[in-house]
């Protein structure tokens, strides 16, 4: 005999609560709010952004390779003395191939981030303001993402805007928000595709206890088949790839990550089988995290398919292989095995290299830019060991964020084990993707900078310990005026020490004693 219709609704409403909790009801500030923080942001990046007036760090390569895209559909050879030409105002970059064209350059990183550089330079021309101007705009929109996505883990706005007041005021971010580098792409699609599989995890509860109330798949529960936020999921962490091909650790990640989900949340809707369900949903995922990454990652290579003269572009052709379609692929899988290969035993030393365990603490920090002058108006170079005025950009992160994360890391691993708090561990598994991959390569020459990539993740967990520390909403007046207390003093502790170490990450010209007083760690070569 069928269920009546209130035992069904009843049934329904309690396995969405079993299942779902509610988002907070603060409209328009759900939205306002995250706005706002993101505006305050997009003003500290977008300001002085022209500064310095030159290529800094892997400008050098990245600047030069999206103009060569924007302008040929592919990389070419550049001329020796490109710098020079670009300074003097120039665009013609170029050296000639064989007396008469340029040939197609040999580069180690794929094309979106390079891609999106080159909108700037379309829209603004080959300047320090057009190769960083789509570095800035992602690294503000990367800030509206950490809200809604804080907010959507934590149920709170006002936790949501921390989470982004903190990426707004991080070094790392900050410096690479402002520099024409891949790095900020690369984080941010990693968290866009985060954010999917959040909304997917919610919309997913919701519909798993509707289709429970209804009694559909038996102790299977319902089957959902290919769900649109996965789609979109896979889109981002496509454009991920490729940006930078160390985001495939998040594909694995994330993957790993839904379908402990899934079977979580069939468990908790009280059915028996829930592993099974669980796996009957994963079926799925070689469409939405290999298909979709993988088609995706393809088309990214447009203009070299598009082109003849792409780096190895004929390498089929002059191996005996003629099938348009076949011999195309074939160049760009060999293009990519030698690149790869190259990139994984990249070993040459760097003044500024460090490893992995070094990226917490914040040991090596690298310097993009640096110049010393004989005044703060003159811009004249100053003679060697002569104390004057620098101008830096150090690549920084803000040490209440990096060092405060430790501790939050240390409290989530204990938390997940203690409770196996959903949120906790998808923070630590965020990490781990972005982490833990750079360990084995211990003869690999890595920066601190690529820790960016899951720098989203230590924000996450900060933020997740300071929503304890601010207490529920139900609890008294004095232990949440104690808990806001606390976690005032330590935003206000973040934009303090982000006020005073600004001139070296924006490129400030300060006095070399000035300068030398915001080095704080100078064992070995420390910070300097």
């Amino acid at each position: 005999m069928p269920a009546a219709p209130s035992d069904e609704l009843s049934r329904l409403a309690a396995l969405r609560a079993r299942l779902t909790v509610p988002m907070p009801d603060d409209r328009p500030w759900g939205w306002l709010g995250p706005l706002l923080v993101t505006a305050f942001g997009a003003f500290l990046r977008f300001d002085r952004l022209r500064v310095p007036r030159a290529l800094i760090f892997d400008e050098t390569y990245y600047a030069k390779d999206a103009w060569s895209i924007l302008n040929h559909g592919v990389e070419l050879t550049l001329a020796n003395n490109a710098n020079s030409i670009i300074q003097a105002g120039h665009t013609n970059i170029f050296a000639p191939c064989n007396g008469t064209s340029a040939c197609g350059e040999y580069v180690v990183q794929p094309e979106v981030g390079k891609l999106l550089i080159a909108v700037g330079e379309w829209l603004f021309g080959l300047n320090s303001f057009g190769w960083r101007f789509a570095s800035a705009v992602f690294g503000s929109l990367a800030i509206l993402l950490i809200c809604r996505i804080a907010r959507r883990m934590t149920r709170s706005t006002l936790l949501g805007c921390i989470a982004g007041l903190l990426m707004s005021l991080d070094g790392l971010e900050f410096v690479l928000s402002r520099s024409g580098i891949l790095d900020i792409f690369l984080m941010f699609f990693v968290l866009a595709a985060f954010g999917c599989i959040l909304i997917d995890r919610d919309a997913g509860r919701a519909q798993l206890a509707d289709g429970v109330a209804r009694r559909q798949g038996g102790q299977l529960g319902p089957r959902f088949g290919i769900r649109r936020w996965r789609v979109a999921a896979g889109i981002c962490l496509g454009l991920a790839v490729a940006t930078k091909w160390n985001a495939a650790w998040y594909i694995v990640g994330f993957a790993a990550l839904i379908t402990a989900w899934d079977i979580g949340a069939r468990r908790a809707a009280g059915l028996t089988s829930f592993v099974r369900g669980g796996l009957r949903e994963a079926r799925w995922l070689p469409v939405t995290f290999i298909a979709i990454p993988l088609g995706v990652y393809i088309a990214s290579w447009s203009g070299w398919f598009a082109t003849s003269t792409g780096y190895d572009r004929d390498y089929a052709q002059a191996h005996g292989a003629h099938t348009p379609v076949i011999s195309a692929l074939y160049s760009l899988f060999e293009y990519h095995r030698e690149a790869i290969g190259f990139g994984l035993g990249l070993s040459l030393p760097h003044p500024y290299q460090s490893q992995p365990w070094d990226w917490l603490l914040v040991t090596r920090p690298v310097a993009f830019y640096a110049q010393c002058y004989t005044g703060p108006a003159t811009y004249q170079a100053c003679p060697k060991g002569q104390v004057a005025w620098e101008q830096e950009v150090l690549a920084l992160g803000t040490p209440a964020i990096w060092w405060g994360s430790m501790l939050a890391l240390l409290f989530c691993l204990g938390w997940w084990l203690l409770h196996r708090d959903w949120r906790a561990g998808a923070v630590l598994l965020g990490v781990l993707a972005g982490w833990g991959p750079w360990f084995p390569l211990v003869t690999r020459t890595k920066f601190y900078y690529y820790a960016l990539e899951f720098e989203p993740f230590l924000i996450l967990s900060i933020v997740l310990c300071l929503g304890l520390i601010l207490g529920p909403a139900t609890a008294s007046a004095l232990r949440r005026a104690t808990g806001a207390l606390i976690v005032g003093a330590y935003v206000l502790c973040v934009l303090l020490m982000f006020w005073y170490f600004y001139s070296v990450l924006a490129g400030k010209v300060i006095p070399y004693q000035d300068w030398l007083q915001h080095m704080w760690y100078r064992i070995g070569r420390g910070w300097i």
